[in-house]
């Protein structure tokens, strides 16, 4: 028997500054009945109830049925709002235009990615010597659908080889492919089930790469626990692949690179997404494995070395990162020795052109320093403007290295840098239709629940009333020290194009202040993180930027648990709730794919009662409240999530509207062989984003667009 609610909506006229009210137009909602059952868990002698566990098998085909017919009620909403196709063609029309990226040099030719504009996938060029130009990888054949993405190239040190990973449907596991560059003639095995891993070659022999095992059951659901770094020499079997590291050892994650003159291979061992172990090999030597660090407490990088003379970035006794160096006769933490001490602001750090690159982050703003490897300051890199850097780095050879600059009013635009000069000269700047002129951003700091002062920048069009009308998208992350930096945006473009404001929290659980600020916002302390999002909505409204009419909280992945936490501790401060690929159900989270590996910033519903009851008290599949009136929730997951499980979202669907009251639809967009995000084709992004804002804008009583 299907649920019926009737939606009542208020309709408006959107305009630039204001909505004018008009009439109610009523939409019946048909919600598909999700069957229950009588799944109990007991915890520290506590019988939790799980009906919708049966959502968990991705094989059932109750499962499927079930992801069908939500997005039959779903898309049939969706398709009724009478503005969809106008936004959808803005989107469009914004989105296409060429984007180009830096070009990289390997061997004999110079290569670049290239989208003409609305093509699904980014393509490969390459220009040889004498500047003819070709196609050398187009992910766009790869499948008819555009679902088979290219997940990254990496070439041999001359160039000639180069390995190429595949993702199908979204999903995190890859395929490896090699060829030569010459011809593009594949060669050897295709390498199978690798996952979490880069590729890094040495010399033209092999390439060492991580994997788990292949779970029993579902890989897309079932728990990998156990990363092994291999070795892959050319010419032979994958099967023959030798295990360098990770048999005897159980790591979560373990990474191998080579390092740039190839006489060492570093080896990186994590049982979760904080803190890792160190290693290296004498490759010249066939040396043994060796230990350099041998704990989990802080986050370690080789960033190059000089013979034996080591270059890392760690937060070892530094919690905004420092830079070090050490010898690999005595590599132990004790010898290791100040080459840019920690600051007051977090840094991150990049080699090329034969200079170490300190960038570091000031209330979520980018600056640079230039030094060589001595440690002299050559000089304060000048940017563009304020805003966010992408990477500052390349080979030792190179004298003219590449960044972006961006902002979230200003398109990324590639620079040109001369390491010997300092000059940042354009390389290429997109042609976007929009006036980025008209807009402004500004960095406001709020006050959390327990006073702790919170950064967030604030975009609208210039002009904009503070009259409590203004459609409001408020986004936040928080969590695994991940910073979120000014970037610009075609769907937030369009947002404020039709007179919305942006608006991004930089909340603690986040990198924005460094390893204390992350940790603030990690495991008992994790309600901090959604008192900061809760505390800027509110400030949002006080300032009259917005209302609770107006107001939309958006967040993905660790992003989707603070507006699942948020939306449920405080239902009725926001109009709209957008959780995307959102960790929802957070006693069990750990027993998904590589959940386990994130107990350093949640921990689990297994390690005491104490974390116990916490984690059930702000979980959001547990926090539903029968009786309660939600905002208008639009979920949204990918059927083919290999990391945050899709039964997340569809356990807190069905909950939703089994307990909803009132007019507010609860409904959950599934996209059919997409994953958490990665890869997904151009088309499948902008409807997307083109849903999320519509559903956003009609819900809050918005009729017609400007």
């Amino acid at each position: 028997m299907n649920k019926s609610i009737t939606l009542a909506l208020t309709i408006a006229v959107f305009t630039a500054c204001k909505s004018t009210k008009t009439n109610i137009e009523t939409t019946k909602l048909n919600y598909i009945n999700t069957n229950k059952t009588n799944t109990v868990d007991t915890y520290f002698g506590e019988s939790i109830s799980d009906p919708y566990r049966w959502l968990e098998d991705d094989h059932s085909e109750e499962t499927k049925s079930w992801v069908k017919a939500q997005n039959e009620v779903t898309f049939d909403y969706l398709e009724k709002i009478p503005f969809r196709e106008q936004l959808k063609q803005r989107m469009e029309k914004l989105w296409n235009y060429e984007k180009i990226s830096a070009p990289f040099k390997e061997g004999k030719f110079t290569y670049f990615y290239k989208n003409d504009g609305l093509q699904n996938q980014s393509v490969l060029y390459r220009k040889d010597v004498a500047g003819k130009e070709e196609i050398f990888l187009d992910p766009n054949t790869f499948s008819k659908a555009g679902t088979t993405s290219l997940g990254g190239v990496n070439f041999s040190k001359d160039g000639s080889l180069a390995a190429y990973a595949i993702s199908e449907g979204g999903s995190d596991w890859r395929k490896v492919i090699v060829l030569k560059t010459a011809t593009k003639e594949i060669i050897g095995d295709t390498i199978i089930d690798i996952k979490f891993s880069g590729v890094s070659w040495y010399k033209n022999e092999g390439f060492y790469y991580s994997s788990y095992d292949k779970p029993k059951g579902s890989e897309l659901s079932a728990k990998t626990d156990q990363h092994k770094l291999y070795f892959h020499k050319l010419g032979t079997s994958q099967k023959e692949d030798k295990i360098i590291f990770g048999l005897n050892e159980k790591r979560r994650y373990v990474g191998g690179y080579v390092t740039e003159d190839e006489n060492y291979l570093i080896i990186s061992g994590a049982t979760s997404t904080s803190g890792n172990e160190l290693y290296y090999k004498d490759l010249s030597q066939n040396g043994p494995i060796i230990n350099i660090v041998n704990n989990f407490e802080n986050d370690n990088n080789v960033l190059d070395n000089v013979g034996s003379k080591f270059y890392l970035s760690t937060n070892y006794k530094a919690p905004n990162k420092r830079i070090v160096t050490f010898d690999l006769s005595n590599p132990e933490q004790k010898n290791w020795i100040d080459f840019i001490p920690e600051t007051e602001n977090v840094l991150s750090s990049s080699t090329g052109g034969g200079y170490v690159f300190a960038e570091y982050m000031k209330d979520a703003v980018s600056f640079i320093k230039q030094y060589d490897y001595e440690g002299k300051l050559i000089r304060d890199v000048k940017l563009p403007g304020i805003g966010s850097v992408g990477v500052l780095g390349g080979k030792k050879e190179e004298t003219n290295l590449y960044y972006s600059f961006t902002n979230y009013i200003t398109p990324g635009t590639t620079y040109s840098f001369d390491v010997n000069s300092g000059s940042s000269v354009v390389y290429r700047k997109p042609k976007v239709d929009f006036k980025s002129e008209e807009y402004e951003s500004k960095q406001v700091f709020y006050s959390s629940k327990d006073g702790t002062k919170i950064p967030m920048i604030i975009t609208y069009k210039k002009g904009t009333e503070l009259n409590g009308k203004n459609p409001t998208m408020l986004y936040g992350y928080g969590g695994f020290n991940i910073s979120l930096t000014p970037s610009f945006s075609i769907a937030n473009a369009v947002w404020l194009e039709n007179g919305g404001v942006y608006a991004v929290a930089n909340l603690r659980g986040g990198g924005e202040y460094g390893k204390k600020w992350h940790d603030a916002g990690t495991q008992m302390l994790k309600q901090n993180v959604f008192d900061d999002f809760i505390a800027a909505a509110e400030y949002l409204i006080a300032q009259k930027y917005t209302s609770s009419d107006y107001l939309a909280i958006s967040g993905r992945s660790n992003g989707g648990l603070l507006v699942g936490a948020t939306m449920t501790q405080r239902p009725d401060l926001m109009k709209v709730a957008l959780p995307g690929v959102g960790v929802l159900d957070m006693l069990r989270y750990h027993t998904f794919t590589a959940g386990a590996g994130w107990a350093y910033d949640y921990g689990t519903s297994e390690q005491n009662k104490e974390m116990f009851d916490y984690l059930k008290g702000y979980s959001p599949v547990h926090n539903v409240k029968a009786g309660t009136k939600y905002p208008a929730t639009l979920v949204t997951t990918g059927d083919h999530d290999d990391r945050v499980v899709p039964a997340h979202s569809f356990k807190f669907a069905a909950e939703l509207q089994a307990k909803q009251v009132g007019s507010n639809p609860t409904l959950i967009r599934i996209d059919v062989n997409a994953g958490h995000g990665a890869g997904k084709s151009v088309a499948a992004t902008i409807q997307e984003f083109v849903d999320m804002q519509v559903f956003t804008l009609y819900n809050m009583g918005i009729k017609e667009l400007k």
